[in-house]
């Protein structure tokens, strides 16, 4: 009977899967604790921005699941703690495709991407968000890749062993508006990224980072989640001259709907952060953590109460970015993001569910079906279709061995 179900469930999806261009969103992040803490199990209808009834009720085709740590000191401990916390996420989306096989599979190919779109089966892909996961060690973006990722995102806030940040932390030592370049290191990864057919994401790296991969990659590379810079003043997104040179050498760009990039708001930030400060403090503990706080009650309230007092960025304010995004770059070189599950939402695009009124809102601004479908998925498999054939080695370390690999202490090489 199950099979029979499950058959049905894939016919029917089949059949809604062609309403809509192929639609995928370049950064979707996920919890520690993803699809082991209930209430982040993505195959349920809750507290989780993207799961599997919202991207199916939204029409979201598939998402690239994050690869997140946070930026700590490089040392041999903050190294440590890295590379495991990568490990249990990488092993949460492992668990996610292993407990919905019906409805969603993992994606290591573009092709493998439209297959199923036309199976009306939901697509995962994996990214990484701040390389300072691989442990200071090259060996591991070999593991990271035999592992299914497929984009390697350099850095976060905070510079690190590879490159500047476009955000520089005080507290880890960075100096202010550091502007760094990439290291040795982070050479290599880009290096060792073109030869796997990896894209190299420039989101959250410095301005000097991202002109020095210009340079060094052989291949096309990514922003997977930043927008414009002339339209919003903030150094997460990117200038002209840089959105122009990314679609100079093939690459693209991926406007992203989170609320400090498309409207500033300092109002709203200093609020949430007073917020956040109070609930953890009423939890009895020291520092805010989103994963703990935010599905509080007295979170949930104060946030609605925030949102009142200062409304968010609004889709339009994200189709204004992907326009102008678009002019200087060209309908080639722009792509969508979200960033949902990192903070990403803005009124009219809350969560997964809500996927079509970004599309709805591109035919409102005069976009072809044809530049539509570009934007939500065509430039960006394009990429990494180019990546893939500018690649000089292909699952460099069998698949069996990749958990094993992930684990042995001889893959440390702490410099």
């Amino acid at each position: 009977m199950k099979r029979i179900l499950s058959l049905a469930f894939l016919l029917c999806s089949a059949g809604q899967a062609q309403d809509h261009p192929l639609t995928l969103d370049t950064h979707v992040d996920i919890p520690l604790s993803y699809m082991q803490d209930p209430k982040f199990d993505a195959g349920q209808d809750g507290v989780l921005k993207v799961d599997l009834p919202k991207m199916r009720r939204g029409g979201l085709d598939a998402a690239f699941f994050v690869i997140y740590v946070e930026q700590g000191p490089l040392t041999r401990a903050g190294y440590a703690k890295a590379v495991a916390q990568a490990k249990r996420k990488y092993d949460a989306i492992d668990l996610m495709v292993q407990r919905y096989p019906e409805q969603i599979s993992l994606a290591r190919t573009p092709g493998d991407v439209r297959a199923n779109k036309t199976a009306g089966r939901l697509s995962a892909m994996i990214g990484i968000e701040n390389a300072y996961s691989l442990g200071h060690d090259l060996k591991r973006l070999d593991v990271a890749y035999a592992r299914g990722a497929r984009y390697v995102g350099l850095v976060h806030v905070g510079n690190n062993d590879l490159c500047g940040s476009s955000l520089p932390r005080k507290e880890l030592g960075d100096a202010p508006d550091s502007n760094l370049g990439l290291s040795e290191f982070g050479r290599a990864v880009v290096r060792r990224a073109n030869a796997l057919g990896m894209m190299v994401d420039v989101s959250h790296a410095s301005d000097a980072c991202v002109r020095d991969v210009l340079a060094l990659s052989r291949a096309p590379i990514i922003a997977s989640h930043s927008s414009s810079r002339a339209m919003t003043d903030h150094p997460r997104n990117l200038p002209d001259d840089l959105l122009a040179a990314i679609a100079a050498k093939g690459g693209v760009v991926q406007a992203v709907a989170y609320k400090e990039f498309l409207k500033k708001d300092p109002e709203r930030a200093a609020a949430e952060k007073a917020l956040q400060a109070r609930v953890a403090k009423a939890a009895g503990d020291k520092d805010y953590d989103s994963e703990k706080h935010d599905y509080l009650p007295s979170y949930v309230e104060g946030m609605k109460a925030i949102q009142r007092d200062h409304p968010l960025a609004t889709l339009d304010d994200f189709l204004d970015h992907i326009e102008h995004m678009v002019k200087v770059a060209g309908i080639d070189h722009v792509g969508i993001a979200s960033d949902f599950d990192g903070g990403g939402e803005i009124t009219g695009w809350m969560d997964a569910s809500q996927t079509r009124n970004v599309t709805a809102g591109l035919k409102r601004r005069g976009f072809s079906d044809d530049d539509i479908a570009k934007l939500w998925s065509g430039n960006l498999l394009r990429v990494w279709a180019a990546d893939e054939a500018a690649s000089t080695q292909q699952n460099p370390m069998p698949v069996g061995q990749r958990r094993e690999a992930w684990n042995d202490t001889h893959l440390y090489g702490y410099g």
